[in-house]
């Protein structure tokens, strides 16, 4: 037992060497840049006596994320054994366990005829772990599993495979991906087909990876091994500095679900589709946001971001848009307008990444026919889309949503968001009719946007305040909340007059001021004014519940006693992009590179997410100006997209993001 401690000892130094590394923002700081595993820190504690591993975590980026376990308490990696249709759990067989030089070897007595054979070894920043069998037992493939109970309320463990199969399971080689802590790349030798399958549970709160094992025999023994994963700068980025920055959090964009609640009911997710966090919703408002993103992430040893996009636009196109061409937004909830330009703005991202024509041909019809619906919202010829919601005061009431992502707040009819990503939409559809020699069809959507940018202006600006308001109700009212993110899009995307773009920048700068806010750390606001009660969510019952104020539910008619609480005001790093991105556009750079420096030094903290909570008042998702929770998923994948202004910033970058909205040709 004495021997056994001591080499434990050993095995756990070994697991945390690195401890007096410097940070990669020392390293910076100093003006030199990480080698690719120089700063990567995996972290392993086997235990003695048991065949487990209670404690598994890792810090691929510098820093000391490694000390927390990403693993659930009272559990740990384990393997399970089937036989005769039953699951045994090995914690449960007789174990001899025996320190190796680097780790440990468990030695499981599963029958009178075989014995399997465990074997934990780690260096600095990774891990193997092989596995064998002694005896003249065989195991067919996946009759022996690996399992990881990891805590989403550390961070949302989730999966990155080389494939996902048509039953929901997962192909290895596949990154694990623990958002803030790094990405690790698991892959098995000799090469061999494997399996694997995430489970989720979004009311318990749990997430597990299952890992089935391929043939073991006396003749068939395998290695799994994790390592760390580096993302190389998206490719003609010129401030390689500030992507080192960006890099902790790049991947946290891309949260595939793992399939948790009924199948067959709307509260649910199936496997493997974009969502915003592994255990919580799909949304079809939210996939442009994960595809632009995409559209910067090269492919890590053959395994493709890129794929995991377009599995989750056919989901969208296949399974849920109805049959007058909605997509349906998530859970059941129609009347998004962004929801229909979600799948199409993402295929052309997935397009401009891969060159997948072929697919592209199978898909545009259905493409087609979600762009169609949103023209068909053009309910009186004036170019611009109407929204099913009359945006009037007074009107949005529970269960009902809003027409775009600011799903609480009352935006409807003639609605600024919404009108810009139609327009982004139909600009990127014309685009990909080209590149399929479609011409008439690329007429067709070209004009769609020409008219909606014709009238855009005249129907949204408010020369009360110098800027666009965010939308215009059927009773012809403006409803303006003096909001960065409506005009960051009107602006990045060309729809205001060109002389018009860099006042309105100023405009909303100086009011960002005026306002007092300075927490630039947190991101920018979505609206600096308070969301009067008239146009904020409602319910039907009295008094409100006791988590209204926290989400922003006013009670005065102004909306002053919640503002600075969820989308009454409150800060996501979700919608600070648009206006970063504007200001980068109309040469305001110093003031948006003050924000983005300052986001990026609270993301090298992981200050962005609290964990997966779904639970209102508690998610850091969202903030109040002083950076007290005010969400309820407390991690948002959306939140992340404020990573892209690290591109965007760089006017080459920034041609191509934009390229189908200014007409210039594809190289």
């Amino acid at each position: 037992m004495k021997t056994m401690e001591t080499s434990r000892r050993t095995f756990l130094m070994a697991c945390g060497a690195g401890l007096g590394a410097w940070s990669l923002t020392d390293l910076l700081a100093h003006g030199e840049l990480p080698g690719a595993h120089a700063l990567a820190v995996l972290h392993c504690e086997p235990d003695p006596e048991r065949a487990l591993i209670p404690v598994l975590s890792w810090d691929t980026e510098g820093g000391g994320r490694w000390r927390t376990n990403l693993l659930r308490k009272a559990a740990g990696v384990r393997l399970r054994v089937r036989s005769d249709g039953q699951w045994r759990e090995g914690v449960d067989l007789p174990v001899a366990a025996a320190a190796t030089q680097r780790g440990i070897r468990y030695r499981l007595k599963v029958s009178p005829q075989a014995t399997l054979l465990w074997e934990v070894a780690a260096a600095q920043d990774r891990l193997s772990m092989s596995f064998s069998v002694e005896g003249p037992a065989s195991f067919a493939p996946g009759e022996i599993e690996l399992a990881l109970p990891f805590d989403p309320m550390v961070t949302p463990e989730t999966v990155l495979p080389s494939r996902w199969n048509e039953d929901g399971s997962v192909q290895a080689p596949l990154i694990i991906s623990a958002p803030d802590f790094g990405q690790m790349l698991l892959n098995v030798a000799p090469a061999a087909e494997m399996k694997g399958r995430l489970q989720g549970s979004r009311d318990k709160h749990t997430v597990d990876l299952y890992l089935g094992l391929p043939r073991l025999d006396s003749g068939h023994a395998y290695t799994l091994t994790l390592t760390p994963v580096f993302l190389p700068p998206p490719q003609g980025l010129q401030d390689e500095g500030l992507w080192w920055l960006a890099r902790r959090g790049w991947f946290n964009a891309f949260q595939p679900s793992a399939p948790w609640g009924e199948q067959n009911r709307a509260f649910s997710a199936p496997a493997g589709i974009l969502a915003n966090n592994v255990i919580s919703d799909p949304c079809s408002m939210s996939l442009a946001f994960y595809a632009d993103q995409m559209m910067w992430t090269p492919s890590v040893q053959g395994i493709s971001i890129a794929d995991l996009v377009r599995r989750s636009i056919e989901f969208w196109l296949e399974k849920r848009t109805r049959r007058n061409g909605e997509v349906v937004g998530y859970w059941d909830y129609g009347n998004f307008l962004d929801a229909n330009a979600g799948p199409v703005i993402a295929a052309w991202d997935y397009v401009e990444a891969t060159g997948d024509l072929d697919w592209l041909e199978k898909e545009i019809e259905p493409l087609e026919f979600v762009a169609d619906f949103l023209a068909h919202r053009d309910q009186d010829g004036d170019g611009l889309v109407e929204c099913t919601q009359s945006g009037n005061f007074n009107t949005l009431f529970e269960p009902d949503r809003s027409c775009i992502w600011m799903d609480a707040v009352n935006h409807g009819h003639k609605d600024a968001y919404a009108n810009a990503l139609a327009y982004r939409a139909w600009r990127c559809l014309a685009e990909l009719e080209s590149k399929l020699h479609r011409a008439d069809q690329h007429a067709r959507y070209a004009g769609l946007a020409d008219s909606l940018k014709a009238g855009y202006w005249r129907a949204l600006y408010n020369p009360a305040t110098g800027w666009v308001a965010d939308w215009r109700s059927e009773d012809g009212t403006l409803h303006d909340y003096a909001s960065p993110f409506v005009n960051g899009l009107a602006i990045g995307y060309g729809l205001v007059p060109a002389e018009e773009g860099g006042r309105i920048v100023d405009r909303i700068w100086a009011k960002i001021r005026a306002a007092g806010f300075n927490r630039f750390d947190l991101g920018i606001p979505p609206n600096l004014v308070p969301i009067r009660k008239a146009d904020y969510l409602r319910t039907y019952w009295q008094p409100e519940p006791p988590s209204a104020a926290g989400m922003g539910f006013p009670q005065r008619e102004d909306g002053s006693d919640s503002f600075q609480r969820y989308e009454n005001g409150g800060i996501t790093g979700a919608q600070t992009l648009p206006f970063l991105m504007a200001s980068y556009v109309v040469g305001r750079d110093g003031p948006a590179d003050q924000v983005l420096r300052q986001m990026l030094a609270r993301q090298q903290g992981g200050g962005f997410q609290n964990g997966e909570q779904n639970a209102a008042g508690k998610g850091i998702d969202w903030t109040t100006w002083d950076g007290k929770p005010c969400g309820y998923e407390g991690y948002l994948a959306d939140v992340y997209s404020f990573l892209m202004a690290v591109p965007l910033r760089e006017s080459a970058m920034r041609q191509r993001f934009l390229r189908p909205l200014t007409g210039v040709p594809a190289a």
